[in-house]
C-alpha cells in the first residue's frame, strides 16, 4: 500500500479496562497523532478527529457497514449474532428497511407518545421524591424510565422486559474482539435470546405499537414478511441501551455540575439541548467500525480495500477543532453536528425516541428536584462499544 504520509501507530487498547475508565488521554493522542492512525494491537486503522469521523459516516459507498460495524469482517469470519438488517446493510438492501423504520419512528409517532411519556416520567419522579431521597440513578431512573415506556411503545407484554438489557449488552459487546467481556455476555445469551426471538413475532406484539407497524409494512409489500421479526429485533437490540446510558450520562453530569442543573430548572425548555450535550460530552456509543470497499484516500491517507477503520465518536465529540471548550459541559451549547448518534444513512434509527425519553425525564426531574447530589462514587459498566455507569448513588432534594 502506498501512503501519502507516514502513519503513526498507537498501542493503547480501545477494548480494555484502562481505556474504559479514562479514554480521554487516548482520545487526545489519537487526534494529535494524525487524521488516521494504526491501532497496532488489533491490526486496524483508527480515526479520532471530527473531520475524518464525519467524512466516514457520510460516505457509505467507500466505507461500508455490511461487512460488520464491529471488528469482525463478515466477509472473512462469521458473526457471533445475526447481522442487523439495518445497521449492517448497505443500499439497496438497506433503503426499504430503513424507510419502514423511519416511518414507524417518525416525528409524528413521537408526538403521539409525548403526553404518555411525560405522565410516566412525572409519576416516576413523584415516587422517587416520596421515598427517603437516596437512589441509584442508573437502576431507579436511567433504566427504570425507558423500561417503563419503550417496551409499551414497541408493543411488548409486561413480563420479561428485564431480558432487554442483557441482550443489548451482548449485541454491543459483540462488536469488539473476543475478550472476556464478550465471553461473559455470550454466556448470558441463550435464555435471553429465546425471549427476544419469541417476542419479535407478530402474535406476541400488541396491535398498536412499533412492532405492529413493521408487520403492517410487510403486509403492504414494503419489506419481506420474513424480514419483519428481524427488524423488530433490531429495534429491541439498539433501542434501549443507548437511551439508558444517555440518561445516565445526563444525570451524572448534573450531579457533577449543579450550576447547570440550576440553569435547567430556571429554563426547562433547555431539557432537550441538555440531553444532547450529555450525549456529546459522554458519548454513550464510543466507537463503531466501517470497512473500506475499495482503495480509498482519507485526508491524504490511502487505505486498502477491506481495511477495518475504527471511528472514535467520543474523541470526535471532544475535538477542539470542532468544539469550543470541548471538555466543558454546557447545556446552552449549540450541539448540532455531534456524532453521538452516528451519522449518514446509518444514523441511529431510534434517535428521536431516545431524545424524547431524555427530554421528558429531565424535564420531570427539573420540575420537582432542587438538586441531584452525588453521595458515593459511581461504578462504571464495561462494554466493548458503550460507555456508561452500572451505579450512580444520588440523593434527590425536593424543590
Amino acid at each position: 500500500m502506498s501512503e501519502a504520509i507516514e502513519l503513526p501507530a498507537l498501542d493503547f487498547d480501545p477494548f480494555g479496562q484502562k481505556f474504559f475508565d479514562n479514554p480521554y488521554p487516548d482520545f487526545a493522542a489519537l487526534r494529535e497523532a494524525g487524521p488516521v492512525v494504526r491501532l497496532s494491537r488489533y491490526g486496524v486503522f483508527g480515526a479520532g478527529r471530527y473531520q475524518e469521523v464525519s467524512a466516514i459516516l457520510a460516505d457509505n459507498v467507500n466505507f461500508c457497514s455490511s461487512r460488520g460495524v464491529g471488528i469482525t469482517d463478515y466477509k472473512k469470519s462469521p458473526p457471533y449474532r445475526g447481522p442487523s438488517l439495518v445497521l449492517e446493510t448497505d443500499p439497496p438492501l438497506h433503503t426499504p428497511r430503513r424507510a419502514v423504520l423511519n416511518r414507524v419512528l417518525s416525528p409524528g409517532a413521537m408526538k403521539k407518545l409525548r403526553e404518555d411519556f411525560f405522565s410516566g416520567a412525572r409519576a416516576l419522579v413523584e415516587k422517587l421524591l416520596a421515598g427517603d431521597g437516596e437512589w441509584d440513578a442508573i437502576r431507579d431512573i436511567a433504566e427504570a424510565f425507558p423500561l417503563s415506556v419503550f417496551p409499551d411503545a414497541v408493543g411488548l407484554p409486561p413480563g420479561g422486559r428485564e431480558n432487554l438489557l442483557p441482550y443489548g449488552n451482548f449485541v454491543f459487546n459483540s462488536m469488539g474482539p473476543e475478550n472476556q467481556l464478550l465471553k461473559d455476555s455470550l454466556a448470558q445469551v441463550p435464555p435471553v435470546a429465546d425471549w427476544i426471538n419469541a417476542h419479535c413475532q407478530r402474535d406476541a406484539l400488541s396491535p398498536d405499537g412499533f412492532g405492529a407497524g413493521i408487520y403492517a409494512a410487510a403486509d403492504r409489500g414494503e419489506i419481506l414478511l420474513e424480514e419483519a421479526p428481524l427488524l423488530v429485533r433490531s429495534l429491541l437490540s439498539a433501542g434501549l441501551d443507548t437511551t439508558v446510558n444517555g440518561i445516565g450520562a445526563a444525570l451524572y453530569c448534573f450531579a457533577r455540575f449543579p450550576d447547570h442543573w440550576d440553569r435547567l430548572r430556571a429554563e426547562p425548555a433547555l431539557a432537550r439541548n441538555a440531553f444532547e450535550e450529555a450525549i456529546r460530552f459522554e458519548s454513550p456509543v464510543q466507537t463503531f467500525f466501517r470497512t473500506t470497499t475499495t482503495d480509498v484516500a482519507l485526508s491524504g491517507v490511502h487505505l486498502p480495500e477491506g481495511a477495518k477503520i475504527l471511528m472514535f465518536f467520543g474523541a470526535a465529540n471532544r475535538d477542539p477543532s470542532r468544539w469550543q471548550n470541548p471538555d466543558k459541559f454546557d447545556i446552552t451549547r449549540v450541539t448540532s453536528g455531534h456524532v453521538g448518534f452516528g451519522g449518514g444513512i446509518h444514523m441511529c434509527v431510534g434517535q428521536l425516541l431516545a431524545r424524547l425519553e431524555g427530554e421528558v425525564i429531565l424535564t420531570a426531574l427539573a420540575e420537582r428536584a432542587a438538586r441531584i447530589e452525588l453521595i458515593a462514587q459511581p461504578r462504571r459498566r464495561y462494554n466493548n462499544t458503550l460507555r456508561g455507569l452500572a451505579a450512580l448513588p444520588i440523593r434527590l432534594h425536593a424543590a
